[in-house]
């Protein structure tokens, strides 16, 4: 009684163990889709679809959602941050750019002084 077979048990056991080598390993599936007309192709399709683990694709080298402005959530907070720093470099710059005016004007009234006594 205790060593009855319950299939509904084992199904779901092997789909589980499925996809957790599917999601583990990666399962890539690549294919073409021509439509031709009278030996003119018309449209071609191609199909490559990869299916892994988020761990298994940042290992692999694909991580293009962190890039993508509608898929990562704080993007557009990042891009306000970038902005922001860029507005300081500039007020920066134009600070240093007008000390740079004044002080060839300071360095002539020096050697003016200088070479007068």
């Amino acid at each position: 009684m205790g060593s009855e077979i319950q299939p509904g048990r084992s199904h779901s056991s092997g789909l589980v163990d499925v996809l957790d080598r599917v999601l583990d390993k990666g399962l890539v599936i690549a294919g073409d889709i021509k439509v031709s007309l009278a030996e003119v192709e018309l449209l071609t399709v191609r199909i490559r679809l990869i299916i892994c683990s988020i761990d298994k694709a940042q290992q692999i080298g694909l991580d293009w959602w962190r890039y993508d402005q509608h898929l990562a959530p704080g993007r557009q907070h990042g891009e306000l941050e970038k902005e922001r720093l860029r507005e300081q470099v500039r007020l920066l710059e134009r600070k240093v750019e007008s000390l740079t005016r004044r002080t060839p004007m300071a360095k002539r009234r020096t050697t003016a002084r200088t070479n007068g006594t």
